[in-house]
């Protein structure tokens, strides 16, 4: 098995492990309070998302991806702007607005296709980076390298949310009950349309949907469907899609993920794994694993400790 290999198994099996709380869908802080200082920074054993998750702003730095989307981390981000024409950030107590440049600029890409080809006002973006990337202290085990965001499948209403309506408001659930099929009540054709202008974006790598939703995708895509290959089937995601891009021209130092394989990957073959019973509805096993120890800043590219000590950006 290779080093790749194994890294993506822990990847699919940490998403699930969070895809299992929802995460993503916790309420915030209007207020949050600041995390108290280290008594031991320097700890080889403390999880490097204690340290990357301390770092309220980028290293100043030009841009600057390490490592892989799960391994790594980001110097000279650039913050995705709360507001914008078409979109708003949600959750901003988390502070992960940030990733490189490439993925700012193409999530507001994706926010003026959403209103021309879906109709949409715009789109309600989640989690993207740390200032820093890195591991974040709750939720994913990629979003490290600046180059993954998250879009909630509710489409931004047509005014400008309260603070408080970005903390407590939850993404629509678009999976039915029974997880094998979308639900018919919340799902609409504006959706794919959705999806689909992020998948032909050149500068896309893969986009991760929960495996219901790419069921109806190929159910319901009509002509030109190359683009499916891009978006796979990832435990969660039922209420928002994963975008990951490629890794930005000129970046020695990122480690980008293969292609997907070839084909739409629409055949019964392709999506039956995700469909079983044992992966709908897994069993807890009868001695409860032992947690594993966090990631720490050793085990990061070296060059991760250099954008973890380096000062501040200016704001």
């Amino acid at each position: 098995m290779t080093p790749r290999l194994i890294l993506t198994l822990l990847l699919i099996s940490a998403t699930f492990a969070s895809a299992t709380v929802a995460l993503a869908q916790d309420k915030g802080s209007v207020n949050p309070k600041p995390l108290p200082p280290l008594a031991n920074p320097n700890d080889p054993k403390l999880g490097a998302k204690e340290l990357f998750g301390r770092k309220v702003l980028p290293a100043a730095s030009p841009a600057r991806v390490v490592g892989f989307y799960a391994k790594g981390c980001i110097a000279g981000a650039e913050a995705l702007p709360i507001n914008g024409e078409n979109w708003q950030v949600m959750r901003l107590s988390r502070n992960r607005n940030w990733g490189h440049p490439d993925l700012v600029a193409l999530v507001a890409r994706l926010a003026v296709k959403a209103r021309k080809e879906a109709g949409w006002p715009g789109i309600l973006v989640g989690d993207m980076s740390q200032p820093r990337g890195g591991p974040m202290l709750t939720g994913h085990a990629s979003h490290q390298a600046g180059l993954d965001a998250d879009i909630w499948l509710t489409p931004m209403p047509k005014r400008r949310l309260s603070r408080e309506e970005r903390e407590e408001t939850s993404a629509v659930m678009m999976v039915r009950s029974d997880r094998l099929d979308i639900d018919p009540r919340v799902w609409t054709p504006t959706h794919l349309n959705v999806i689909r202008a992020a998948a032909r974006d050149p500068g896309v790598q893969r986009i991760f949907v929960n495996a219901a939703i790419k069921k109806a995708l190929c159910r319901e895509a009509k002509g030109d469907r190359s683009w499916l290959q891009k978006v796979r089937p990832m435990y969660g995601h039922d209420y928002h899609f994963h975008i990951r891009i490629k890794c930005p021209a000129g970046s020695g130092e990122c480690e980008g993920q293969s292609e997907p394989p070839e084909g739409e990957g629409c055949s019964t073959g392709d999506l039956a794994f995700w469909f079983k019973d044992s992966i709908l509805h897994p069993k807890p096993p009868p001695v409860p694993p032992k947690p594993r120890p966090p990631m720490t800043l050793a085990q990061l590219p070296d060059a991760c400790k250099a954008v973890l000590a380096a000062p501040d950006a200016k704001q």
